[in-house]
């Protein structure tokens, strides 16, 4: 299977693509785990697999994503099912998670996954979380079908709702969410991956806000006083919806970086009851 590795990694070399994804490739045709790949490279490949590796790579070569050839994506440790038309989770999705682990929530959290996509950010708290109960929800019911399946297959207990934004769930200690967030304008610049993917799941408006700035107008509503939103944007907005949030009553507003150093997260706090003016939370100073 050696010839076959070193031609596919050629391929992808010429294309401009990692030679590291032929080894993902060639698993996938040969029907092996890539460790058990590792250990077999010198025998000759099973019947069939140097076609099925090649229309892999023909598909690949056009820009569809590695992670739907696969179908499947590890996230925090969980393996998750993908398939085209749903958000495939990002690494940059998993500092969320890290963040959301990280406050200081009650015993038994009560917490949101908002734009659930194949349930990543629910499924990996439920695991790190087990007393707590989490809700997900999401418009688009072949991102829920998939988050459900995940969840099956993972065992792990979470709430499904097709329903926008907060879906309606109160008395939250958390929301989460990794909503649409890139401008319109940067479709044409996209790369050819993205075209695969919910433009739903990805574009958000002129400044790429319009789903985060309701869903943080909700927020105000669904959190508990003392309650976290916690959010994932781009380095180009995710300051300005910072400013905005302060400006509008919100305690403990940062902006965090992700592993590159970009800034990536925002995380707010629902102020403490005796903190809100008479007229309700968040009306400005």
């Amino acid at each position: 299977m050696i010839r076959l590795l070193r031609e596919l990694q050629a391929r992808l070399r010429t294309a401009g693509l990692p030679e590291g994804e032929a080894l993902d490739l060639l698993a996938k045709a040969s029907r092996l785990s890539r460790k058990d790949l590792l250990l077999r490279l010198a025998q000759p490949p099973p019947p069939g697999t140097a076609e099925r590796a090649l229309a892999l790579l023909e598909k690949r070569l056009t820009g569809y994503p590695l992670q739907y050839l696969l179908g499947e994506v590890e996230f925090f440790g969980l393996p998750l099912k993908v398939a085209e038309g749903v958000l495939i989770p990002r690494p940059e999705t998993e500092g969320l998670v890290e963040l959301s682990l990280n406050l200081p929530l009650p015993e038994r959290p009560r917490l949101l996954d908002v734009g659930t996509g194949t349930g990543a950010i629910a499924l990996a708290l439920k695991k790190h979380l087990p007393e707590a109960q989490v809700w997900a929800t999401d418009t688009d019911p072949k991102a829920l079908a998939l988050a459900r399946e995940n969840a099956s297959r993972l065992g792990l207990e979470v709430t499904f709702l097709q329903a926008p934004l907060t879906g309606g769930v109160k008395d939250l200690d958390l929301i989460v969410s990794n909503p649409p967030y890139l401008p319109e304008a940067y479709r044409t610049q996209a790369p050819q991956e993205l075209a695969f993917e919910s433009p739903q799941a990805l574009y958000a408006g002129r400044e790429g806000l319009d789903v985060a700035r309701p869903l943080a107008e909700e927020a105000a509503e669904a959190l508990r006083p003392g309650g976290f939103l916690l959010l994932e944007l781009a380095p180009e907005n995710v300051g300005l919806l910072a400013e905005e949030l302060k400006a509008s009553g919100w305690a403990d507003v940062e902006v965090l970086r992700d592993l590159l150093g970009r800034d990536r997260y925002l995380r707010a706090r629902r102020p403490p009851q005796e903190l809100e003016g008479k007229e309700g939370p968040f009306r400005g100073p």
